[in-house]
């Protein structure tokens, strides 16, 4: 049903990505579409966008229970940590909101599982905020796979080798964690944050529908970190989806060059390709034709704006729990493929320090990830002396918790 006045929203977050949501809230709040009944966010005073709040007179909630005993809203923004994306969102839905859920869509299957069960209960929708999916350039994409214009798919690969420092691992209480201090899973890794958008978009692409994604049926992963910090900074990860389709991820937070993503998906009759943060994906078929899909990064905020626009009229937005689930099932896999992390050995570890800034990075690493993107290879099939196996995960019934 469409909705007749200005739409109201509450937003679950205002730090970090919740900043970004915040400030493009407070940039049109005078058009008259919605109305900010409320901010969730414990820490308030991290929020960069408090003095407006204020000035503004939008109260804010230290929890979403808190608001919702008060107020309502049509449209919940959950913008918090992973480990409390399922909780916010079931809540929202049960007192009536449609939910916009950042990426990832939740730590793992069970939660996932327990979302799509609210949503259903409360005749609600998630969407779930893979900027990607919601671009002019990969919509288009995903129309010409569909229709054949590039014959079957054969393989998906991505590389991203994205350096970062001691500060993004201090940057919060759950950087780094496989479990939240005291409570639920997070799983906090560059499958599952950074670059959780390359591994849900090979997935995305291929879908038979709008809402859909191919769905992995095996992983193999191992997984590695030179920080301090309880999960991986390092992944290298082969799998293979219901129709046979090859996938490759090599990522790092611990290399020396900062490259990609880079993504290539090969097919039997052309090939897709992109190198570097907002660069446009382009296409060059068979015959040589060259097709170009622009830049998936254009524009950061559609995602919101097809929320609200959605909430107004009933009509669901393109990326929904379904189309999340496929990465976070192989997120899962990866991690019950190798529950201990391997440690890089100390003596291959570099640090370095640039504006006050202290980074690592490992000795040779983007070789032998470059070299595993190429080939297929996983580090400890290339003769590295600090490779480490990880086992073959069956995805094709997914436990709800990951078997680490």
């Amino acid at each position: 049903m469409s909705l007749d006045g200005p739409l109201s929203i509450v937003l679950a977050g205002s730090g970090g990505m919740g900043a970004v949501y915040l400030r493009a809230l407070l940039d049109r709040r005078h058009e008259d579409v919605y109305r900010l009944a409320g901010v969730v966010d414990p820490y308030p005073e991290r929020c960069p966008h408090l003095d407006e709040l204020r000035t503004g007179g939008i109260p804010v909630f230290p929890e979403m229970a808190d608001f919702y005993r008060r107020r309502s809203a049509n449209l919940a923004i959950v913008s918090s940590p992973i480990h409390v994306h399922c909780a916010q969102t079931c809540l929202a839905l049960e007192n009536g909101s449609h939910v916009l859920c950042e990426k990832p869509v939740a730590a793992t299957v069970g939660e996932a599982r327990r979302m799509t069960e609210a949503r259903d209960k409360a005749q609600r929708w998630v969407a779930v905020g893979y900027q990607w999916s919601f671009s002019q350039a990969v919509q288009n994409l995903k129309k010409d796979i569909g229709r054949g214009l590039f014959g079957r798919p054969k393989r998906l690969r991505c590389l991203y080798l994205w350096p970062r420092d001691d500060a993004y691992y201090a940057r919060n209480d759950w950087a780094g964690k496989k479990r939240y201090p005291g409570g639920g899973w997070v799983l906090d890794g560059p499958a599952n944050n950074a670059m959780a958008h390359d591994l849900h978009n090979m997935f995305y692409v291929l879908g038979a529908e709008t809402d859909e994604s191919a769905k992995p049926v095996e992983v193999e992963a191992e997984l590695y970190r030179a920080f301090s910090i309880e999960n991986y900074d390092t992944a290298a990860a082969r799998g293979r989806t219901d129709t046979g389709v090859e996938l490759r991820f090599y990522v790092s937070h611990a290399s020396k060059r900062d490259l990609g993503p880079v993504l290539r998906y090969e097919f039997e009759t052309g090939e897709v390709f992109a190198a570097g943060r907002g660069a446009d994906i382009q296409a060059k078929r068979a015959d040589g034709t060259v097709l170009n899909y622009g830049s998936p990064d254009l524009e950061p905020m559609k995602k919101l704006w097809d929320a609200v626009d959605a909430a107004k009229t009933g009509r669901p937005p393109v990326c929904g729990i379904e189309s999340a689930l496929s990465q976070t099932v192989f997120v899962n896999g990866m991690q019950s493929a190798m529950p201990l992390i391997a440690e890089f050995p100390r003596s291959l570890i570099r640090r370095e320090e640039e504006a006050g800034r202290g980074r690592l990075w490992v000795e040779g690493l983007d070789d032998v990830l470059e070299r595993g993107f190429e080939t297929g290879e996983l580090p400890s099939e290339t003769g590295v002396s600090w490779g480490h196996p990880g086992t073959v995960v069956d995805l094709r019934r997914p436990p709800d918790v990951p078997g680490i």
